[in-house]
C-alpha cells in the first residue's frame, strides 16, 4: 500500500480560563496515508443522508487517535465514518463542510 501522502490530524480541546470562558485549543499532528476518492455508492448513499462524501484516507491504525477533523492540501475536512480494515489499517471517510472550514478556503 502507497502511504504518500501526508494528512494533518486536528483534535481540539476546550478548557476554561481564569473568568470562566471556555476556549478551544486545537492539536495537529501529521502522518502518512493513502489517498483515495470515495466510491460512486458511497458518495450517493452520503447524499442521500445530508452528506459531502469526498475522500478515504487509509492509515496505519496506530496512527489515529479519534480526531474529527483532518487538513489535507490546505483544505479542512470532517470525518463521518471510521471502518477498521485488515492489517491494522483503518479507514476515515471525510467530507468538506462549514463547520470545520475555518482557515481554509
Amino acid at each position: 500500500m502507497d502511504r504518500s501522502e501526508v494528512i494533518t490530524l486536528i483534535s481540539s480541546t476546550r478548557t476554561q480560563d481564569d473568568y470562566g470562558v471556555w476556549r478551544e485549543t486545537e492539536t495537529a499532528r501529521d502522518v502518512f496515508c493513502q489517498v483515495n476518492s470515495v466510491t460512486r455508492a458511497e458518495f450517493m448513499e452520503g447524499g442521500r443522508n445530508g452528506l459531502n462524501p469526498e475522500f478515504r484516507f487509509t492509515l496505519f491504525a496506530g496512527d489515529y487517535a479519534d480526531e474529527r477533523t483532518i487538513e489535507f492540501r490546505g483544505k479542512r475536512y470532517g470525518v463521518y465514518r471510521i471502518y477498521f480494515g485488515r492489517n491494522d489499517n483503518i479507514e476515515l471517510y471525510a467530507e468538506r463542510k462549514g463547520g470545520v472550514n475555518v482557515g481554509g478556503s
